[in-house]
């Protein structure tokens, strides 16, 4: 029985293997994607709550006697500082700069209402 075979099997393993491997880096290559997507969206969501963090500590420092014209908010994750302008009429300009430890360095401005005590617009 073997000698009639006529060596149908290793063709036959061989392309079932080629057809695995072909298989299996399609979704490699996905899953390494994926990941990335995942690191990055991580990221952008941290430095999202650190602007957000930020905007409301000052604007409790607006409420309760003014922003004083410098300062450092520190997160475990990096720093941010921000810098207050003179108050032209009823705005308040405040341009903030966080730095990451991972060196990136990103920086949004927010208009704070005197009148309000709130933040009325944000630039990033």
């Amino acid at each position: 029985m073997k000698n009639n075979q006529q060596g149908f099997t290793y063709p036959l393993v061989l392309c079932l293997l080629i057809i695995f491997l072909l298989f299996f880096s399609m979704h490699i290559e996905q899953l390494l994607t994926e990941r990335k997507m995942a690191h990055e969206t991580a990221a952008i969501l941290q430095q999202e709550y650190y602007f957000l963090s930020s905007v409301k500590k000052v604007e409790l420092l607006q409420q309760t006697g003014g922003i004083p014209a410098k300062g450092t908010l520190i997160y475990v994750n990096g720093t941010m500082d921000y810098q207050a302008e003179t108050p032209s009429g009823s705005n308040q300009k405040v341009n903030f700069t966080l730095c990451l430890k991972s060196g990136e360095i990103i920086t949004g401005r927010g208009f704070f209402d005197l009148k309000s005590k709130k933040m009325v617009k944000w630039v990033n």
